[in-house]
């Protein structure tokens, strides 16, 4: 019996060998791989064709066309334009001035959004906290409420007439000239601190506790721990925080299209994409569909330069 049983399994072995060289099983269970992939992949592909991707390639072929009339009372007609709409663009000093307002909003807002983001999500992590879950729920709250709401709270706060509990007085006009871009600011800091802190703190969780024992037993204070420990494990998460904030801050539209309702200071072509909406209802979709392609251009710009200098520090 024991000498035919390593016999066996050498025959068994090789049985299998052949079984699984055989082109026939083997091209049967790579279809049956690739089946699998695409039943996961289809209805994806499938949702963002139709809700991404062709609105893009909608919005491209938009602004290559023109407006053309046949004498001054002539019927109105769609033609090739070429670029001609993306020179209107580059020749738009309202447009290129909402794009340096925003950049100046986010050069501003989106480090103190996510140095505040940074800390309620250390505090939420420290042992020394209590009540986590209270403050957890408090901080995440913002988030809960639509940005139209609340940026009418706010704008009602801020209102030198309309404001209950003395925010607006008459020596601070927060919807003033000066004071407006920030009082959106604000509005914006508000709402997404939460989220980011949510997205920081959620890779603080998956640090694994070895760490901070070895830290302990070497005599590292909280601080400690925090600054030489978590904040550089969590940098992945900031980064993506930040490229969302970057994204986020081009596509300003919500709280200063409110906002307008409370002051005069905010023009249709505050922000960017306040231009677009303003330029689509003339209506003029050519030039608006140009517009927002070279504004998606410049984000796309933006967010890949900051993840190439973000990258290229990490790797130094």
């Amino acid at each position: 019996m024991t000498s035919t049983t390593p016999r066996a399994a050498e025959r068994t072995l090789a049985e299998t060998r052949r079984r699984s060289d055989d082109p026939k099983r083997r091209s049967g269970g790579g279809f049956r791989y690739r089946r699998a992939i695409a039943v996961f992949i289809v209805p994806f592909a499938a949702l963002f064709t139709a809700f991404y991707l062709a609105p893009i390639l909608y919005a491209v072929w938009e602004s290559l066309l023109k407006i053309h009339r046949n004498g001054t009372f002539g019927a109105p007609t769609q033609v090739f334009g070429g670029f001609s709409q993306y020179v209107l663009v580059f020749q738009d000093s309202e447009f290129w001035a909402s794009v340096l307002r925003v950049l100046l909003f986010g050069v501003v807002q989106v480090p103190i959004m996510l140095a505040l983001a940074l800390l309620f999500a250390l505090l939420l992590d420290s042992p020394l906290v209590r009540g986590k879950r209270f403050y957890r729920l408090a901080f995440f709250a913002p988030y809960a409420v639509p940005g139209v709401i609340a940026a009418i709270m706010w704008g009602y706060l801020y209102s030198p007439q309309l404001s209950p509990f003395g925010f607006a007085t008459s020596h601070v006009n927060f919807l003033g000239g000066g004071f407006v871009l920030w009082a959106v600011a604000n509005v914006v800091t508000w709402v997404y601190v939460g989220y980011n802190m949510l997205i920081i703190y959620s890779s603080l969780l998956a640090i694994p506790s070895e760490i901070y024992e070895a830290a302990r037993l070497d005599g590292a204070s909280q601080f400690r721990v925090a600054w030489s420990i978590k904040i550089p494990l969590v940098a992945p998460a900031i980064v993506l925080t930040a490229v969302f904030s970057i994204i986020g801050t081009l596509q300003l539209l919500t709280e200063p299209t409110v906002f307008r309702q409370f002051t005069s200071t905010i023009s249709s072509t505050f922000t960017p994409n306040m231009l677009v909406y303003s330029t689509s209802s003339i209506p003029n979709f050519n030039l608006a569909a140009a517009f927002s392609v070279v504004l998606a251009v410049a984000t796309f710009i933006l967010s890949i330069g900051f993840l190439r200098l973000t990258q290229r520090r990490a790797a130094q």
